[in-house]
């Protein structure tokens, strides 16, 4: 299934300041008995959002409705470890992310996210550090993620480069999956074929 396209993404940082975040964190597994991907976002940090009594808890991130429409969540080093179960992914697209930044992400996680049109990116800890700043400085901070040009940008000025497979890069930008990529490239497919033909006329 195609996903939307991703060029230049503007949005408030989301800060979860938590080193090894990992993915049972993210979505517990009492919560993976679902057939489809939809709904994992109502369970995203489950045990972290919500009281035993299902009430939201007010300290955590992601209740504060200051925070609501960001986009691009900043989290601690090595986040998305543990299991490589997918439905972490879905759960951080379902509930309305574009983006997970951190200092270090779990292989398995990273491909993951890419693979469900989350564009996860591996920065310095020092720029790590930049990020959260800027955030406790100004809840509002805006985050520039600019995936043409490998950049995350902050108000200040400071930026740095991230590295991203260029194949994954080429899906994201257009908002393919690995069936539309291969549909993309059918008229080089065919011309090939067509120069390999055999002619036994």
């Amino acid at each position: 299934m195609a996903k939307k396209t991703f060029k230049n993404i503007v949005s408030q940082i989301v800060p979860l300041n938590i080193e090894n975040v990992d993915t049972d964190q993210i979505i517990p597994a009492r919560f993976l008995k679902a057939t489809t991907r939809e709904g994992f976002g109502d369970n995203l940090f489950r045990d972290w959002r919500y009281e035993s009594d299902n009430q939201l808890k007010a300290d955590f991130t992601l209740n504060d409705p200051a925070y609501k429409a960001g986009k691009v969540l900043v989290a601690g080093k090595n986040f998305g470890c543990g299991s490589s179960r997918e439905h972490a992914a879905w759960a951080l697209v379902d509930y309305g992310f574009d983006v997970v930044i951190s200092s270090f992400l779990a292989d398995i996680f990273k491909g993951n996210a890419l693979n469900n049109g989350l564009l996860a990116i591996q920065v310095s800890e020092p720029f790590l550090a930049k990020i959260f700043a800027a955030s406790a400085a100004d809840i509002n901070a805006k985050i520039e993620v600019d995936l043409e040009a490998q950049l995350v940008k902050l108000p200040s000025g400071d930026q740095e480069a991230f590295e991203i497979n260029p194949y994954k890069k080429t899906c994201l930008l257009n908002g393919y999956d690995d069936i539309d990529y291969v549909l993309s490239l059918k008229s080089e497919i065919e011309k090939y074929e067509a120069s390999k033909a055999f002619n036994f006329c």
